[in-house]
This record gives structure tokens, C-alpha cells and sequence, in this order.
């Protein structure tokens, strides 16, 4: 999902049992965080930023920690977070259903351990550039975009974009290598650049929903959850049955605390495939007090993803909140 990597959640050990946990002014949350390298040989990163954010407040605090560290959250206030996790200003993941208040399983406060693996991921066949909007150029231009879709493959985005541009300087109408040149921008971090790209190609092409993607993605990226929301409903008008446009919608949505607009996109999502979407409604409702549909959404996620590390705790929600047929 991001250009920089993406880390499967391994472990979230979350344990209540006998004792409550106060610090000084407040409650204490901390853990210890074990990064490690997936089979793909990805290489460690030697720091990771943590973002705590309370869900009815947004973000309350970020450190940065080393992939084989300690963190520590103090003087928090009773209730539901989340934690983010970054990688040089990109998420990379997410822990949710982080809890604090009542018992707990430690002296010094609520520990929820990291144990996750580091995955870079290679850009997909074809990835930057995409004959799927196909634009009829003229052949003097069709070499050069060929050389261009060479130079991605080998990951020559220096290249790629000196390519590119000449054939936009040639042809300023061809959408589709401004779309291309905005990827290539993304992917060697020139995030302005990139958004100039991709606006330019949808001035030329409204109806081409690619451009509209990798914007409102980009945009989320980098945080500017307001900003992608109108790319992003651009994509889901045109194609309603774009599980990922859905499921980015409805994210952003949430991140700008419009929680209400979030939810027909987050039930899209889920019913086109993307089973973390009832996590987040789960999530959604939880903070609404809504504790009986968000059982039911933590209900339908594991029957999608049976295999989630923090299982038992979603079951024991469930069965604490879930009406009895």
C-alpha cells in the first residue's frame, strides 16, 4: 500500500489480568517493539515512528523508537486508541483496539508488545505505467513510451521521467504519460511534482479514473486526508465498484472525523472484498458506543481473516457485546 513497505502484524499481545495500572496523572501504555526481516531478504529499518491517537481525540503522541526498542506512552487518559506505525513519514502499519483502562497485566501500566515482520515490496508488473487507459499517440512518442515502461522495470526512475516528460513537451495531451510521469514522481518521493502530474492528466481526461487513484492515495500518504476525499469520490462515481477507491474513501473519512460519510463507503468496501473494512467499522461504532454492530462488524471480519493474530480478543468483544439469538 505504501511505496516504502507495508508489515504484516504478527503478534499484538494485549493481556488483562490482576492489577490497575496507574502512572502519575494518568494511565501508561508501553511495549516492546521487535522488527524483523520477512523471507524476501527486505532490509530492517533501524528506527520506527509510533503515532498514538485516541479515537474520539485523533493523535495525542509519537516517538521514534529502534526496531528492536521499548515505548512509552504516559499520563493518558482512559479509553480506546490506535497506534500507527511509520517508516521515514510513511505508515506502514496499524494496531488497533488498543485498550486502556481497568486491569491490567503489569505494575507500571497496559503493555502491548510489537512483534512484526518488514516486507519492501517490488512494484507489480506494469505497475507505474498502465495500458489500461489507453491513449492513441503517434508513433514518434509510442517509442519513447516504450523505452519509459523499460526504464521502470528496471526501477530507472531517473530515466523513466526524463522519457516521459519528453513526450508530454511533444504531445501535451497525451493523459496517460502525465499519469505515468506523476507514479514515476511518487515513487522517487517528489510528491509535488507528482500531484502537478496527476491533476494535469485529469484536466485532460476527467473520465479516467487512474490518475484520480494515485492521487487521492498519494494525498492519503501524505497525510492530506482532506484533500484526497474529492479525487477519491471522483473514482467512485465513475466506478462505484472499486473496492480500493471504497476503502480509501471511507478511511479518509474517518481520519477528518466525518464517521457518518465514512460508513456506506466502508460497507462498500467490505462487500467488494476488503475484509478490513468491518475492522475499521468495528472500530467506528466501538467509539460511538455502539458496542452491539460493532460485534457484529469484529464478527464478520474473522469469518473473512480467521487467521488474525489478535483473534481471542475480537472473540471475547463479541461475546461480551453481541445480542443473543
Amino acid at each position: 500500500m505504501t511505496i516504502l513497505g507495508q508489515l504484516t502484524l504478527c503478534t499484538l499481545v494485549s493481556l488483562c489480568l490482576s492489577v490497575s495500572a496507574f502512572s502519575q496523572g494518568g494511565q501508561t501504555l508501553f511495549g516492546d517493539v521487535r522488527v524483523t526481516a520477512d523471507d524476501s531478504g527486505a532490509v530492517v529499518p533501524q528506527e520506527v515512528t509510533l503515532i498514538l491517537r485516541r479515537v474520539t481525540e485523533g493523535e495525542v503522541g509519537r516517538q521514534t523508537v529502534s526496531s528492536r526498542g521499548r515505548y512509552r506512552f504516559t499520563n493518558l487518559k482512559v479509553g480506546d486508541y490506535e497506534i500507527v506505525v511509520e517508516v521515514e513519514g510513511k505508515e506502514v502499519g496499524r494496531l488497533q483496539q488498543v485498550t486502556v483502562g481497568g486491569l491490567s497485566n503489569s505494575p507500571y501500566g497496559y503493555q502491548y508488545d510489537l512483534d512484526f515482520k518488514f516486507k519492501t515490496p517490488s512494484i507489480p508488473k506494469g505497475g507505474v505505467i498502465s495500458a489500461a487507459d489507453v491513449y492513441e499517440r503517434p508513433e514518434a512518442t509510442r517509442q519513447i513510451f516504450n523505452k519509459a515502461e523499460e526504464a521502470v522495470a528496471k526501477k530507472k526512475y531517473d530515466q523513466a521521467s526524463s522519457f516521459l516528460k519528453q513526450i508530454v513537451e511533444k504531445d501535451p495531451n497525451d493523459f496517460q504519460a502525465w499519469t505515468a510521469l506523476g507514479s514515476v514522481y511518487a515513487a522517487e518521493e517528489k510528491f509535488d511534482d507528482a500531484e502537478m502530474a496527476y491533476e494535469r492528466s485529469i484536466e485532460l481526461k476527467p473520465t479516467s479514473t487512474r490518475a484520480s487513484m494515485n492521487l487521492g492515495r498519494l494525498r492519503s500518504t501524505e497525510k492530506k486526508f482532506a484533500e484526497a476525499i474529492e479525487p477519491l469520490e471522483r473514482v467512485v462515481e465513475l466506478h462505484p465498484d472499486s473496492g480500493d477507491a471504497q476503502m480509501l474513501l471511507g478511511e479518509c473519512y474517518l481520519q477528518v472525523k466525518k464517521g457518518s460519510k465514512a460508513i456506506p463507503h466502508l460497507d462498500e468496501a467490505a462487500r467488494l472484498g476488503h475484509p478490513e473494512a468491518h475492522l475499521r467499522l468495528g472500530w467506528l461504532y466501538n467509539a460511538a458506543g455502539l458496542k452491539e454492530k460493532a460485534a457484529v462488524e469484529y464478527e464478520e471480519f474473522l469469518k473473512k481473516k480467521p487467521d488474525y493474530p489478535d483473534r481471542a480478543k475480537l472473540k471475547e468483544y463479541i461475546l461480551a457485546n453481541k445480542k443473543s439469538e
